[in-house]
C-alpha cells in the first residue's frame, strides 16, 4: 500500500519497468496504459493519506483515472496490486475493490477478478503472477506466488502449490512451469524479439 512519498516513487519506478518504458515520460499522444497506471498510483498515494491537500489531489486524480478508465476499459479500484503492474493491452479488465494482488503481476485483455455469490471476498493473488487473456478469477480464493494462468481460465478454487501452470474451465493444474516462462516471453515480444 502505498502510503509515503517514497512508496509512490518506488511503486511508480517498478511499474514503468514492468512495461518496459525507460522514458521519463509519458508521451503527449499514447501511453494510455502508462497514464493509467500512473493516475491509478498517484490516486492510492492520495486515498490513503489525510490532508485538505491529499483530499483535493484524490478528487483530480478520480476525475483522471476515470477518463482514462473510459479509454483504456479498465475497471482497477486503488489498493488492489503491489509494485511492478504490467497491463499488456488496453481492453476490458475489472478488479474487484477486495482483490489484493501482489507484486509484479502482468495481465491481459478480458479479465476479470472479483466476488462471488453475492459475497464482498475476492480473490488474493501472490507474487510474479501472469494472467493470460480471458481469465475470470473469482470468489474466496487464494493463489500462490509465480502461478501462470492460461487464457480464458475459469478459476474458482485455490491453488497454493507455487510455481504451476493453471488452465481450463474450471481450471486446474496442467504443468509445472510457472509465470517465468509466461513472463519471459511476454517481455521478448515486447522488445520485439
Amino acid at each position: 500500500m502505498i502510503r509515503t512519498r517514497d512508496d509512490l516513487e518506488s511503486y511508480l519506478r517498478a511499474d514503468q519497468a514492468a512495461l518496459r518504458i525507460s522514458r521519463a515520460a509519458p508521451s503527449w499522444f499514447g501511453d494510455r496504459i502508462w497514464k493509467y497506471q500512473r493516475a491509478l498510483r498517484r490516486l492510492e498515494y492520495h486515498k490513503n493519506n489525510r490532508g485538505i491537500l491529499h483530499r483535493l489531489l484524490y478528487g483530480f486524480y478520480r476525475l483522471r483515472l476515470d477518463g482514462l478508465a473510459v479509454k483504456t476499459g479498465f475497471s482497477i479500484r486503488p489498493n488492489c496490486f503491489g509494485p511492478g503492474l504490467a497491463i499488456a493491452h488496453e481492453g476490458t479488465i475489472v478488479v474487484n475493490a477486495n482483490a489484493r494482488i501482489g507484486a509484479n503481476c502482468r495481465l491481459h485483455v478480458c479479465v476479470n477478478i472479483g466476488a462471488s455469490n453475492g459475497t464482498r471476498a475476492a480473490p488474493r493473488i501472490g507474487n510474479n503472477v501472469y494472467i493470460a487473456p480471458g481469465a475470470k478469477i473469482f470468489g474466496d480464493i487464494e493463489i500462490a506466488d509465480d502461478i501462470a494462468i492460461g487464457a480464458n481460465a475459469v478459476v474458482n478454487r485455490s491453488f497454493t502449490e507455487k510455481g504451476i501452470t493453471i488452465a481450463g474451465v474450471p481450471a486446474k493444474k496442467i504443468s509445472d512451469r510457472g509465470s517465468a516462462l509466461a513472463t519471459r516471453r511476454a517481455l521478448r515480444a515486447a522488445d520485439g524479439r
